[in-house]
């Protein structure tokens, strides 16, 4: 009878390949007393056993990692005392107290993959076998390196951390502005000479008879500055999406895209947005806006998975009258998301269930595949029945006892046309004061949580600037002066910057237009492949500050094998956050200080700049990293406790015990990730980008980290 271990051990007797081998040797060159416990093993029973008591023998002569490992609880020993060399020890442990355990890989369609560490080793020592790949070799290797602190580690200083991040350039550089004005004027002459061919049409933009070249081109870049012209003229297939690139596209990248289209994927990608993309013999910017470019090229694996991609956070998943994961019971399954007692998420029956553009690492592609979400503009335009539906939506506000954070997203939440959205902020507005009226005719001991946060989740002013008009402004500055009477004190653009290519003079504008209305901008960024190079997020995060944005979330990309191209491992979300963002970090009583000025400065551009001046910092880092759990809510608490014969990570997660959660997840316990790539295929690809792996080294080390504490400028206010 087959089990999921029959698999496994037919792997037993593949020969491990030449470059494995190389890596081995490397290993028990480095490392004789190991190759000696193994050798001396007959059975891979045996060689656990006898790593066990190896990796013990370090553990009782550190007391502290010892208390540790054996408080369950892990609530008196701070984690962040435990050293470098704990790290590793603590893997290995952990490998083995996991030794022979079977997951289910989403990666791989729910195929069984098994975490026998030692095992593997074993077998590769005893007689070159086995199957595991170079990935599970170098990170075997770097893990015994850390144990016996063989490696110098050391924090990299701040000339270095400096010298990454000015290594970056920004879209408001003067060369990359002259760069994609002539991107503008090549896509603007393609479009010119499409309308003359009656190739692309529109009622709204057409030229007057008898006009001229020049007369055609100056009122092409007056509809320039409009949204719906970006909106109606978004690039929808790959030919003239290669076209307006000056046919710049390698033949792999038109295959892909190809396959992508005949397959169904949506394809919508406007001019504005592709005119920031590199086209040109300047070597001084090639591969600057790569970043982008992960946002708009379909990757192999995304066409392979679509039509079998499944949402990554289990409380999506929703059958009505049931609770979800995380306990809450929903009155619209496809139009209210909630994983906390105080928050819930509003996504529009309105054009905001689309956007300005289609971000390939989608957290909602699972919607496009299932048309739930599309770009289909015109059929999406909010129906009378909606007034009601919006009603209903909102009494499941105004009857929870928690809510008080309110974030009206899609989508995109500015997709949506101006009178749309005054309505639904009109309605918002209309149940907070319900909600604060009720509770002053209620005992306090049976009153409900108040509306005290209005969040508006967009990526316009990155995708499509042009929308940040004066009409919008006035719609957000009187929504924020009524609201702060009926008690709501936090008002929050939640935008989503990837690099700073993608700050622009055009969204610049936009961001100091939504300022003005009083309104907060926060930033959260997907920690793309791409994005993930040394300094590229600390550059980000300075470019943002100087225009007065707050970084919130520095997100690891969620999915499963369908993102495998854009994921970054973990382990590298720690080593940004510990090694690079430090760069930036307030301390507690600087915190303190910058969360009045956030409450309080009419012009945050200038305090905040003053601020960082004051406390030496080149940035503000008011972000966390962490990532979306297919579980509940947000984290970054994890030990790595298995490893694939790939070199894939398994790690065993701990929800964020930081924020309030349902008591759903006493029941749920930890969560388990088995990551869709190894370090070792990590760094081969940044090696690709033109990056020095050597400079990374130190992410093999960081196998175990804890959730960075939500910054008190975060916090609702009382």
């Amino acid at each position: 009878m087959k089990t999921p271990y029959t698999k496994f051990y037919y792997f037993d007797k593949i020969s491990i390949t030449p470059r494995s081998h190389k890596i081995l040797q490397e290993l028990l060159d480095e490392h004789p007393d190991i190759y000696q416990l193994l050798m001396r093993a007959d059975t891979d029973h045996d060689a656990v056993q006898a790593i066990q008591t190896w990796i013990s023998g370090f553990i009782n002569k550190r007391p502290l990692l010892k208390a540790y490992l054996l408080d369950k609880t892990q609530t008196h020993i701070p984690f962040h005392r435990l050293s470098w060399q704990d790290y590793g020890i603590l893997r290995c442990w952990d490998y083995i107290e996991h030794a022979g355990r079977l997951f289910k890989d989403p990666n791989l369609n729910d195929e069984y993959v098994i975490s026998h560490p030692i095992r593997q080793l074993w077998l590769a020592v005893k007689e070159g076998i086995g199957g595991a790949e170079p990935g599970f070799f170098i990170d075997m290797q770097m893990m015994f390196r850390q144990i016996k602190a063989t490696d110098r580690y050391s924090l990299p200083d701040e000339k270095q951390l400096i010298d990454w991040m000015n290594k970056h350039p920004s879209g408001l550089d003067e060369e990359v502005i002259a760069m994609r004005q002539k991107n503008k004027e090549r896509i603007l002459r393609i479009f010119i000479k499409k309308m003359d061919q009656g190739l692309l049409s529109s009622k709204r933009y057409q030229f007057p008879d008898g006009a001229d070249e020049r007369e055609k081109y100056r009122l092409a870049e007056a509809w320039w500055d409009e949204r719906n012209f970006h909106l109606r003229f978004a690039v929808r297939k790959p030919d003239l999406l290669n076209e307006y690139l000056d046919h710049s596209l390698s033949r792999e990248t038109m295959e892909l895209l190809h396959k992508a289209y005949k397959r169904g994927i949506p394809f919508f990608v406007n001019l504005y947005y592709l005119s920031l993309l590199h086209v040109g013999s300047n070597t001084r910017l090639a591969g600057t806006d790569l970043a982008i470019r992960d946002y708009v090229f379909y990757s192999r694996e995304l066409i392979e998975e679509f039509g079998k991609i499944r949402a990554w956070e289990k409380e999506d998943r929703v059958e009505p009258g049931k609770p979800n994961a995380a306990g809450w019971i929903l009155p619209e399954g496809n139009n209210i998301h909630r994983r906390y007692p105080e928050v819930a998420i509003l996504i529009p029956d309105t054009i905001g269930r689309a956007c300005g553009g289609l971000c390939v690492s989608c957290q909602r592609m699972y919607d496009f595949q299932n048309g739930r979400l599309n770009f289909n503009l015109d059929k999406l335009k909010p129906k009378e029945s909606w007034t009601d539906k919006l009603k209903r939506l909102l009494d499941y506000f105004e009857e929870d006892e928690f809510l008080e954070d309110i974030l009206i997203t899609g989508g995109d939440a500015l997709m949506s046309r101006d009178r749309s959205l005054k309505n639904i902020l009109d309605a918002v507005l209309e149940m907070a004061q319900r909600k604060r009226e009720n509770n002053r005719k209620t005992p306090s001991d049976k009153q409900k949580a108040e509306i005290k946060r209005v969040r508006l989740g967009t990526r316009l002013p990155v995708y499509l600037p042009q929308r940040i008009t004066p009409g919008l402004c006035e719609i957000l500055y009187d929504f924020r002066q009524k609201a702060m009477q009926a008690g709501i004190t936090q008002f929050v653009i939640q935008t989503h910057f990837e690099t700073a290519m993608e700050i622009t003079p055009e969204a610049r504008q936009g961001i100091e237009r939504l300022l003005a209305t009083g309104w907060i901008v926060s930033n959260q960024q997907v920690f793309t492949a791409a994005a993930s190079r040394r300094g590229h997020t600390n550059k980000l995060r300075q470019t943002l500050n100087d225009l007065g944005v707050l970084t919130y979330y520095t997100f690891s990309v969620k999915g499963f094998h369908e993102n495998y191209h854009n994921f970054a491992t973990n382990a590298r979300a720690v080593q940004e956050s510990i090694e690079e963002k430090r760069l930036g970090v307030p301390d507690q009583e600087a915190m303190k200080e910058l969360g009045d000025i956030v409450q309080q400065a009419p012009n945050l551009s200038e305090e905040l700049t003053a601020f960082r001046q004051k406390h030496h910092l080149p940035f503000a880092a008011t972000d966390r990293n962490v990532l979306n759990m297919p579980g509940v809510g947000k984290s970054l608490t994890f030990r790595t406790i298995g490893l694939t014969r790939f070199g894939r990570r398994i790690l065993e997660f701990e929800h964020d015990r930081s924020r309030k959660h349902s008591p759903a997840i006493n029941k749920m316990g930890k969560i388990t990730i088995i990551e869709s790539k190894s370090v070792m295929e990590y760094l081969d690809q940044i090696e690709a980008m033109g990056e020095e792996s050597s400079e990374y080294l130190s992410i093999f080390g960081y196998s175990c980290n804890e959730t960075e504490i939500l910054p008190e400028i975060w916090e609702l206010t009382k």
